[in-house]
């Protein structure tokens, strides 16, 4: 699927050769060589989640992403996901959710995306396993529009945590926004910053996100993969809800975008994917990140709105990223 194509000079998607697949590959675990004493921190594995997840050491995770298939007919590299009756996508969910439950500190978070159909179905069972804090709802811009119906253009993120005790670093996720009409106190800014760069106000981060651009060809972090994620989307989970060195467990990793980001944001990781080509995507990816750790949106501490990479560049030029901080919410 992503083996190199002819492409115009400025499309950026990250794609591989025969040789590069082979190379890739090998440096991943394969789940027919996992034993019990099998240290997967900060690699790749190629296999089944159900087959995998409990070789996983018990409570040595701090943050569960979970991007599942969701309950559509879908071709990915080799295999196809067939749409399920309800029923029998709940038990799909259980499994995997039962399969890493081991897994989980007492303080761990967990976040799982959905689309609205599967987020019906999703959204109850996640209810009986953990506590729900929020439901995330992202704008996915892109996609085709429909004659019969409203465009789809959303996506889910549920929030939850194994109990009150968890990690949010509300500090290290607020969206740097521009202030247009500038309210001031006494001719002083009231609740936002001037800078040479223009006025800028960060916000809290709230549960919709209109701020997240989906990969495509001109972006560095773009493959072929079909359903694949952004990493700003996965860079703001992993600062909310991990510190440094903390380990993200992913079951359904695709081609690594969890992982990619937990690298560039100095976490652990462990990716579990079937399918042999997204893994060594993964890996490449792994390989680019140790020489570009940039995030698309990412910049000076803070997340910034769409078509602001003017701004954006302004600032690092201008200012040193600030250290991350870390909360403990109780």
């Amino acid at each position: 699927m992503s083996l190199l194509k002819d492409r115009s000079e400025r499309n950026r998607t990250i794609s591989l050769t025969e040789e590069e697949k082979l190379i890739y590959l090998s440096r991943c675990i394969n789940e027919t060589d996992i034993s019990t004493n099998c240290d997967m921190s900060n690699s790749i594995v190629n296999g089944d989640c159900i087959n995998v997840l409990p070789y996983v050491p018990k409570q040595s995770v701090d943050l569960l992403i979970v991007d599942p298939p969701y309950n559509l007919s879908k071709k990915y590299s080799t295999k196809t996901f067939n749409k399920m009756d309800d029923t029998d996508y709940a038990a799909f969910t259980r499994a995997w959710i039962e399969g890493a439950l081991h897994t989980l500190k007492s303080t761990a978070s967990i976040y799982i995306c959905s689309d609205w159909v599967s987020s019906l179905i999703i959204g109850p069972i996640i209810s009986e396993y953990f506590i729900i804090q929020n439901r995330i709802t992202w704008e996915r811009e892109k996609g085709r529009g429909s004659k019969t119906n409203w465009k789809n253009s959303m996506e889910d993120v549920w929030f939850a945590t194994v109990s009150n005790e968890y990690t949010f670093n509300v500090e290290d996720v607020k969206l740097r926004k521009k202030v247009i009409a500038p309210y001031r106190i006494n001719g002083n800014p009231k609740d936002w910053e001037e800078t040479i760069n223009g006025n800028y106000r960060d916000t809290h981060p709230s549960n919709f996100w209109d701020d997240i651009s989906i990969p495509y060809w001109s972006m560095p972090e773009n493959t072929d993969h079909p359903t694949q994620k952004p990493e700003k989307l996965y860079a703001k989970l992993v600062l909310a809800s991990t510190n440094t060195d903390d380990l993200i467990l992913d079951p359904f990793a695709g081609v690594g975008t969890s992982s990619v980001v937990a690298k560039k944001l100095g976490r652990n990781f462990i990716g579990i994917e079937i399918e042999p080509e997204f893994c060594a995507l993964a890996e490449k990816r792994l390989d680019i990140a140790t020489a570009k750790p940039e995030i698309q949106g990412y910049t000076d501490g803070v997340f910034w709105e769409r078509n602001t990479l003017a701004e954006q560049k302004k600032a690092s030029k201008s200012t040193s990223t600030p250290v991350l901080s870390s909360a403990l919410v109780r």
